[in-house]
C-alpha cells in the first residue's frame, strides 16, 4: 500500500491495518520456515507496509 492510502484511515482503522500486516508477516515467517514459502520478497514488501502504516501513525498522532 502506499502512505497516502494509509493518510486516509482512521487512526482505529490504522491500528488494525498494522495488527492484519504483523499477523502476515508472522504467517510468512512460518511458512519460510517450514519451505513452503516460495517469492520471499513478500516478507520484505510487508515489512515496508508495516513501516509506512507505522510512519503514518506516528505522523497522525503528533499532529493531534
Amino acid at each position: 500500500m502506499k502512505a497516502k492510502e494509509f493518510a486516509a484511515m482512521k487512526p482505529e482503522e490504522l491500528t488494525a491495518k498494522i495488527a492484519e500486516l504483523k499477523e502476515e508477516l508472522f504467517n510468512l515467517r512460518f511458512r519460510l520456515a517450514t519451505g513452503q514459502l516460495e517469492n520471499t520478497m513478500q516478507i520484505t514488501a510487508v515489512k515496508r507496509d508495516i513501516a509506512r502504516a507505522m510512519t503514518v501513525q506516528t505522523q497522525q498522532q503528533r499532529k493531534a
